[in-house]
């Protein structure tokens, strides 16, 4: 096979002519990080508050993140999940500090974490049916939930946009609003092996659960012996000022899945499966090769590292109360285009009147990054290291893009 010939071209034609065409990107291409800010390709600086979509947690290069990632790919990289890494166990320990007595699964994304949960559903039903497989396994998800583009994941996502040309899907799900414990537990039947739902959901708004329904889901598990599942894919790992976003709650989940800002910037999942389900998978029940290396697993300690020293989730949660206030002034400023803030810490939706393109638009050209939502919701991601005038800084450049559309 010859080799391509070698021309130079920008970085615009090479997508338009090989990268596939299933995004909608904006025409910037960004080539540098540092901290809360981004650079793009004509050296324009924007503040980042999509932070990769909540993955980025410790901003962009932070120092002692790239030094543990610097350091661990000249030791060592990959070595299948044949044997075992020091990093592996030490994450997997650090994990079930937070979380609980139990046992951690890792992979690669959230949609693999997510996956492995909708297994561990089918396996507790199973079990409910006296280990006949098939009988018992329906999951109860909630309206609007995003749960990954995976077969599994798009049958647990009941949205058109999602599961349009991919169907026919995987049966056996169900859906309830979120926040009516009543439209839950009347989905409830012999099949039903789970509740499985985001603490907040993110991408259809950012639409945080009532600690009244978490509560009721919990007790419904509890009677009906059905696993309570969370996806804290997006909500997790400090975002919204504690570890995990339920943990706002009481609640004690019976697994949980998590991703995003677990790598600080590099691919890693993990599930996270109390003691009394941990058992449920067995050996070649359930793998993957790349999942849990050493340098995703370094990469994991690192953030978590930072988090701990720099003590961020108690900084998130004293600095986003200041900007949750400064953000809604923008409702009574500009009523008719602001209708309401809503989230917790570092996960914050905008409801807008209309379509928030226009605005995010003007925002990047104003040098704020943030990200689109469902139901017309601009959704802003800052690092859990961004300081309090950066967060101000943000209130302001908004401040002026609706002041423009008057």
């Amino acid at each position: 096979m010859s080799r391509p010939d070698v021309v130079r071209t920008s970085t615009a034609e090479l997508y338009d002519a090989h990268v596939l065409k299933n995004y909608g990107r904006p025409a910037l291409t960004l080539v540098r990080g540092s901290g809360s800010h981004v650079w793009d390709d004509q050296g324009t600086q924007y503040l980042d508050f999509t932070s990769g979509i909540a993955v980025s947690a410790l901003g962009h290069c932070h120092p002692h993140w790239v030094a543990a990632v610097q350091r661990q790919a000249g030791e060592l990289i990959h070595v299948s999940n044949l044997f075992r890494n020091p990093n592996q166990g030490e994450l997997a320990r650090r994990i079930v500090g937070y979380a609980g007595p139990g046992r951690v699964f890792f992979c690669n994304s959230g949609a693999e974490a997510n996956e492995a949960l909708l297994k561990l559903a089918r396996l507790h039903g199973m079990k409910k049916a006296g280990g006949e497989e098939g009988k018992i396994y329906k999951v109860i998800c909630a309206k609007n939930a995003f749960h990954g583009r995976t077969f599994g994941g798009m049958s647990a996502t009941p949205q058109e946009k999602i599961q349009k040309g991919f169907r026919p899907l995987v049966p056996g799900f169900a859906f309830g609003e979120l926040n009516n414990l009543a439209s839950f537990e009347e989905l409830i039947d012999g099949q039903t092996a789970a509740i499985f739902i985001e603490t907040i959901q993110g991408e259809s708004g950012v639409n945080p659960v009532t600690t009244e329904f978490l509560l009721g889901l919990r007790e419904l598990c509890n009677r009906h012996n059905l696993l309570l599942i969370l996806d804290e894919v997006q909500c997790g790992i400090g975002r919204t000022g504690k570890f995990y976003a339920y943990e706002h709650t009481g609640v004690r989940p019976d697994a949980i899945g998590m991703a995003k800002g677990l790598g600080g910037g590099f691919p890693i999942g993990a599930v996270w499966i109390g003691e009394k389900s941990a058992e449920l998978y067995q050996p070649g029940m359930h793998g993957t090769t790349f999942g849990g290396t050493p340098l995703a697993c370094a990469a994991a300690l690192a953030v978590l590292d930072v988090l701990e020293r720099e003590q961020l989730m108690e900084k998130v949660t004293v600095r986003s109360a200041v900007w949750h206030r400064e953000l809604e002034q923008l409702v009574s400023e500009f009523p008719s285009q602001v209708l309401g803030v809503r989230g917790r810490g570092y996960l914050v939706g905008v409801q807008l009147a209309s379509d928030p393109t226009p605005c995010l638009v003007a925002a990047r050209e104003a040098g704020l990054l943030a990200v689109f939502a469902g139901n017309n919701v601009m959704r802003l991601l800052p690092p859990l290291t961004a300081t309090s005038a950066e967060l101000t800084r943000s209130v302001e450049i908004l401040r002026s893009v609706f002041a423009t559309k008057k």
